[in-house]
């Protein structure tokens, strides 16, 4: 399968199919501790929320915003990171990323008030989550192709147990060393994914010649231009034929194919030159294909293939492509990300003190982000498995959790006791590993886009989301704020959710539809195309009669008496 080089150990993966693993699994492994240095990190911040409260004397919308302005730089500037993936490659990308994070972190344990907390977590750790979680996603999704849904809920489960093991830690860690000395700990472990950066090797796909199909491709060549030799000699003894009659010649035809050895000659000339340039050109295409990786056939857009199709290596890729805004099915998709996002950071940082309210105890309040953690493993594992076994459309699974999520951030606005809360953190936690688990590789499917323009399209679609990421945990603030009461966020995410699954919905007939539309405008274009020679055609004559009697004979030598009487 793999095919080998003299590169060093850094260099890239060169496969002559999808490996589905081999170095794929290093991959899933570096982006198993993204996760847990960017969304796990991210997500168990809430914390700090009382602390960055009482520490600034700020309420909780100015300190949501840290959060706030965070997302919207990690996702905002999703398309900067798509272009400097492209050009630079994704393992410099990816350190920068881990550097910038790692900055970010320390530096705010020194800030003095909470603007300079919105430029050291929100902008330069912002920055860097996007750095680094955008390229690493969408590499792994280049190395497996019939694995990808299973591997990927996998490896995104660190975020999880990221939330799972911080949560508790980091509130027992800041009553012995204070919130500030937390955050220089939890900055310099997130300076590990500048080495975990090392391990993104680039990937190329090269499939290997198949003689018989090039021996097939040459035959067919061959035929071809024996059709077209044999069309220049018709059409030279037209020629011919048209201008012995011209001449007032009165015969059937034979006189003017004796007379056109001269054209026909030169014809055949023509034609033995054409073959030997189009032999030439056949054996340099050859050698340019060659010496680039292509894949062995361009599938059509809109056909859903049973088997998941490899990365391509375009030999020279745009740094970003706008492109993918003109798929209907991708902007209904993006909205479905926009307004889902509104559920995805807002629970996380307000659960803690909706627990606190309703009259849990502090202690067994921070438990409730690890019962999240713990249920949203088992989300992420079981949508992997679901989704490589089911035969409809990927996205009806996604659909189905994100309804049952829009349910449940309802039903956190109504629970009021301790194990009630429980049961909707673990049923929030589960619907949430399946859905943030997915909703990102998902562009790689024929149901959305294809891995063809994943890459492109990927920051594109965070890029929408991140106006989402801004507004979500501020809102939720100032619903707090003004009705008293913390469940007013729930109820903010749970409209968000539901805005959401109405434009997931939407997905499957936009594909569908613009498909059929496809389909349609290319039969017009085939039937144009055969009007068009069927036309041509019609004004030339179909065969050429010509005399073939023998020299003995009494009207070849009739013939021939004519026409020297003529002459």
């Amino acid at each position: 399968m793999k095919v080998p080089n003299s590169q060093h150990c850094f260099g890239p993966n060169v496969y002559t199919e999808v490996p589905d693993g081999g170095w794929g699994w290093a991959v899933a492994v570096a982006f198993f501790m993204v996760e847990v240095c960017t969304y796990g990190t991210l997500k168990s911040l809430g914390v700090f929320l009382q602390d960055l409260m009482h520490e600034f004397g700020e309420s909780n919308s100015r300190v949501s915003w840290v959060i706030s302005i965070c997302v919207f730089i990690f996702t905002f500037t999703a398309p900067l990171s798509t272009m400097l993936s492209n050009r630079f490659g994704y393992r410099p990308v990816v350190m920068m990323g881990g550097f910038l994070i790692s900055l970010g972190t320390i530096t705010s344990a020194f800030t003095n008030s909470i603007n300079e907390m919105y430029i050291t977590i929100g902008i330069i750790s912002g920055l860097g989550y996007c750095l680094a979680f955008l390229p690493t996603v969408t590499i792994l999704a280049q190395y497996f192709s019939r694995r990808r849904a299973l591997v990927t809920s996998v490896a995104s489960s660190g975020e999880s147990f990221a939330i799972f093991a911080f949560a508790p830690a980091l509130t027992s860690l800041k009553e012995h060393i204070g919130w500030r000395y937390c955050l220089v700990v939890l900055g310099t472990f997130q300076a590990s994914l500048i080495g975990y950066g090392l391990l993104l090797r680039p990937i190329t796909i090269r499939p290997e010649p198949v003689k018989e199909e090039n021996e097939s491709e040459k035959e067919s060549l061959s035929l071809k231009e024996l059709q077209i030799v044999y069309e220049l000699e018709n059409e030279q003894t037209r020629t011919s034929i048209s201008s012995g009659v011209s001449r007032g010649s009165e015969d059937s035809g034979v006189t003017s194919l004796s007379a056109s050895n001269v054209d026909l000659q030169t014809a055949g000339a023509e034609g033995k030159a054409l073959m030997e340039v189009g032999v030439q050109d056949k054996e340099a295409l050859e050698s340019s294909l060659s010496t680039y990786p292509n894949p062995a056939e361009e599938k059509d857009d809109c056909e859903l293939p049973h088997v998941e199709a490899g990365p391509l290596q375009p030999s020279s890729p745009k740094l970003l492509d706008f492109s993918v805004l003109k798929d209907s099915a991708f902007i209904w998709y993006s909205l479905f990300g926009l307004f889902a996002t509104f559920g995805f950071f807002a629970p996380q940082l307000y659960i803690i003190e909706l627990s606190k309210s309703r009259g849990v105890e502090p202690s067994m309040a921070s438990y409730m982000l690890s019962v999240m953690a713990v249920a949203e493993i088992f989300g992420r594992l079981s949508i992997g498995v679901v989704l490589n076994r089911v035969s409809c459309r990927k996205t009806l699974v996604l659909l189905v959790c994100v309804v049952m999520m829009f349910l449940v951030l309802v039903a956190f606005g109504i629970v009021w006791e301790f194990w009630g809360l429980v049961v909707c953190c673990a049923l929030y936690g589960y619907f949430m590993g399946t859905v943030a688990s997915t909703h990102i590789p998902m562009l790689a499917e024929e149901d959305v886009v294809g891995i063809q323009k994943m890459a492109s399209s990927v920051g594109v679609y965070v890029f929408i989301q991140s106006f989402a990421g801004l507004a979500g945990p501020p809102l939720g603030g100032v619903l707090v704020d003004i009705t008293k009461n913390y469940g007013a966020a729930f109820y903010c995410c749970a409209v968000g959710m539901g805005i959401g699954a109405v434009c997931l919905a939407l997905v499957g007939p936009a594909k569908s539809g613009m498909c059929q539309r496809l389909s349609r405008n290319k039969e017009k274009g085939r039937s144009t195309e055969e009007e068009e020679k069927m036309s041509q055609g019609s004004g030339q004559p179909d065969f050429l009669e010509v005399d073939l009697a023998l020299e003995d004979s009494p009207v070849r030598q009739a013939a021939d008496q004519d026409n020297t009487s003529v002459i």
